[in-house]
């Protein structure tokens, strides 16, 4: 059934059935649209995921993605009980946390166990450490690591080109440790990829790399360094900022360097950890002996 005439039958359902106020169903209406706009006919977790993340960087009340959320949790469960279509791809959508709490951020040895996990997980293990390097080095999100080409990087000027939200390009500077292990993928993926291929992060088919198949590598390489909760792409970039915060970076920086359109974004990460704050108390304050 196409996803227009779905969400159709939903409002009905909601209006008819269930008797909710013709105000409620209009606005679940609007968000219902904006959804079937993001994410096509025949959404997969993936799309859903990049559709909240989305609702997330445009700096919405959370209230509100909370009511965007639960449209699509309701579209998606109507449907299965409906017999509609079989599965339920918003199965696995988190509410994002709410606007005064940092987001899930690894500490540092956590990174550095996770990074080193990346590399032993099978005979994909120099191309995922790149990756996760890469992501973690420069706070990329998944959708500019999928579209990252091999013209994009500078290894000698160790810098990298990305494109962002609206086609927006902006040039970030890479650490060692990501130049390194993408100089080390780069001649691997040579025996991977034909000539035409300019992706830099590729299959084993040789073909681009998918957001799923992102998230799936994170978390298994999670997994493997035997970090518990659950390891995304999104805790990379996360972690990105929130340890540039800790080390003494300003935020017009960090701003500049996640491809936040608004500072009000960025400032999220300005609250820090207790331990970082424990440990800044004792070097600067008097009295703290």
């Amino acid at each position: 059934m196409a996803l227009e005439k779905a969400i159709e039958d939903y409002l009905s359902f909601l209006l008819i059935e269930r008797g909710l106020a013709s105000n409620t169903v209009v606005a679940y209406r609007r968000d219902l649209g904006q959804y079937r706009l993001a994410v096509g006919e025949e959404p997969l977790p993936a799309d859903i995921e990049r559709f909240v993340e989305d609702l997330t960087d445009l700096g919405l009340a959370t209230a509100t993605i909370a009511r965007k959320i639960a449209a699509v949790r309701g579209l998606h469960r109507f449907l299965v009980a409906e017999g509609l279509r079989v599965d339920d791809p918003s199965v696995l959508i988190e509410t994002p946390p709410q606007p005064d709490s940092l987001p899930k951020a690894l500490d540092v040895d956590e990174m550095v166990r996770l990074l080193e996990a990346a590399s032993n997980v099978g005979p994909t293990g120099t191309r995922d450490r790149a990756l996760v390097e890469f992501m973690y080095g420069c706070g990329a999100r998944v959708s500019e690591a999928v579209a990252l080409d091999t013209h994009n990087l500078d290894l000698i000027d160790r810098t990298a080109l990305i494109t962002g939200k609206g086609n927006k390009q902006r040039m970030v500077p890479l650490g060692s440790f990501a130049v390194e292990a993408l100089t080390q993928w780069l001649d691997d993926r040579i025996g991977w990829v034909g000539p035409e291929q300019p992706a830099v992060f590729v299959n084993r088919r040789g073909g681009r790399l998918t957001r799923q198949s992102i998230f799936t590598i994170v978390r298994n390489a999670g997994e493997e360094a035997g970090l518990e909760g659950h390891v995304s792409p999104h805790s990379l970039r996360h972690s990105a900022a929130t340890h540039m915060v800790e080390g003494g970076a300003d935020l017009r920086s960090i701003q500049e360097m996640l491809g936040h359109v608004s500072i009000s974004t960025t400032q999220i990460y300005t609250r820090v950890s207790p331990q970082h704050l424990r440990e800044i108390y004792i070097e600067s304050h008097p009295r703290s002996r």
